[in-house]
């Protein structure tokens, strides 16, 4: 394999139910308050509260994870933290794997992960599902695992490309 894609979102059938429900109470508390007899909710304010309610729940759909691995080395892109794609190029890499971990109890969840408050020996996380990961140890002493669903095209490409790591300091 000489070029791997991969484009991730937050699309788990879990997650869109919990935000459905999540919406449910404070639509109603709002749709009340506004059908109320003596209601100081005005027509404006009740579209721009349900309008604000929906975006707010929507805006976890613009959340996206693209990973590309190629002769370069190992780009990704964490939509809409960062605006252009990151790259980490071979010779920055000591070691790199695809490994089962788990998101809760590594890294607390899925998302964009710094391990600042998190289990720091395990270093960054970007990921939007599952539990499946490609984990990279940089020569700096640095980690960063980044979310895959495609662990054979993910470990085919990394082979493709082992030979551009050199372990030497």
């Amino acid at each position: 394999m000489k070029i791997f894609k991969e484009e991730q979102r937050f699309t788990q059938t879990w997650l869109i139910v919990l935000l459905a429900f999540s919406i449910i109470v404070p639509i109603a508390i709002t749709t009340k308050e506004y059908l109320a007899i003596d209601s100081k909710i005005t027509t404006n304010q009740f579209v721009l509260t349900l309008l604000g309610i929906s975006i707010s729940v929507a805006f976890i759909f613009f959340f996206k994870l693209k990973t590309r691995i190629d002769e370069i080395g190992i780009h990704y892109q964490f939509s809409p933290f960062h605006l252009k794609m990151k790259i980490i190029k071979w010779e920055e890499i000591k070691k790199v794997h695809v490994r089962t971990y788990d998101p809760i109890a590594e890294y607390g969840g899925w998302g964009l992960k710094g391990g600042s408050f998190w289990n720091k020996e395990k270093g960054k996380c970007v990921n939007i599902s599952g539990d499946i990961g490609i984990q990279i140890k940089f020569k700096n002493g640095k980690k960063l695992l980044i979310g895959t669903q495609k662990k054979e095209d993910t470990t085919s490409a990394l082979k493709t490309y082992q030979n551009k790591i050199n372990d030497e300091l």
